[in-house]
């Protein structure tokens, strides 16, 4: 049987480096299921690995598409399940790497299959969006379906529209319907996570926002700005610095709106991971003594 090490968690905890360490340990690779990290003109802004880091192990699905390219994670699935195929053939173990939950669930158990979007319903829900603002849809989503509401990117209109409409189509919340494997994997799958103080994680957090702006965010966004209506640039990072370049904030306002944002998404993304119990958590920090237990472990786990 293949094993998969998926190594969750928030942004910002340092998951590269132990997905690099455990990568090494098995002399194996590296596939990323963060959905940022795809595109290559978004390097300093989703923290993608750096050069020295991605020398160190072989990485998939870093910087391999353009900010242009239409990807759903429909297709991820499909080609990152590929590329663990062909791995396999050479080795007994991957690392799976990436904080963008709804894709390592794709990976780890498949997505689902949901009906297409409903253009009456869609019609509806854009005509609230844009009498009403984004936070009627927030209010009619969290009344729906709770669960979810708690992790989607409540400022992601299209997230939400895209859940009311599943919803109002199926009478069946959305959780739900994501919570239902699609169909099994035939590799085993070892989760592991860093767990920080909420404190910690969140000073880490905000001086990772001023080493990217010290690295050249700034420049990096000012290049994107003719593609700001993308999707993939409606994340962290991007949005806050267009604002300033409107002229609508200043700039330390915008750097703090960024900090303050990557503290949301990771709140949300812990709350994610608190509700799985396959997780084997690592302390933030670990020793040399720390990541041998965990390797320890794991090898036991392997020979379940």
């Amino acid at each position: 049987m293949k094993n998969l090490i998926s190594v969750v968690g928030p942004t910002g905890i340092g998951k590269t480096r132990l997905a690099i360490d455990l990568a090494q340990h098995f002399d194996t690779e590296i596939v990323s299921c963060d959905s940022r990290q795809f595109f290559k003109e978004m390097k300093i802004g989703t923290a993608a690995p750096s050069e020295e880091e991605l020398a160190e192990a072989p990485h998939h699905f870093i910087g391999n598409l353009s900010v242009e390219e239409y990807y759903s994670i429909g297709q991820y699935e499909e080609d990152a399940l590929q590329k663990l195929n062909e791995l396999f053939n050479h080795h007994d173990t991957v690392i799976l790497v990436g904080g963008s939950m709804m894709y390592e669930k794709a990976v780890i158990e498949g997505l689902h299959d949901l009906p297409e979007a409903n253009a009456e319903n869609q019609e509806k829900l854009q005509v609230l969006l844009e009498q009403e603002g984004i936070g009627k849809l927030q209010e009619i989503l969290k009344e729906l379906d709770p669960e979810y509401f708690n992790v989607v990117d409540i400022h992601n209109h299209r997230r939400l529209l895209r859940a009311i409409d599943i919803i109002w189509q199926t009478n069946k919340k959305y959780s739900e319907h994501i919570a239902v494997s699609q169909d099994g994997r035939d590799f085993n799958v070892i989760r592991i996570g860093i767990d920080a103080p909420r404190e910690e994680l969140y000073s880490r957090i905000n001086r990772r926002v001023d080493i990217m702006m010290e690295k050249g965010l700034l420049d990096e966004v000012k290049s994107l700005e003719g593609f700001r209506g993308l999707t993939a640039l409606n994340t962290v990072g991007y949005t806050e610095l267009f604002k300033y370049f409107d002229g609508e904030w200043d700039l330390d306002f915008a750097v703090s709106e960024i900090k303050k944002n990557s503290r949301r998404y990771a709140k949300r993304q812990l709350t994610w991971y608190r509700k799985a119990d396959d997780i084997h958590y690592l302390q933030l920090g670990y020793s040399q003594k720390d990541f041998e237990d965990l390797i320890q472990w794991i090898t036991g786990q392997l020979q379940k």
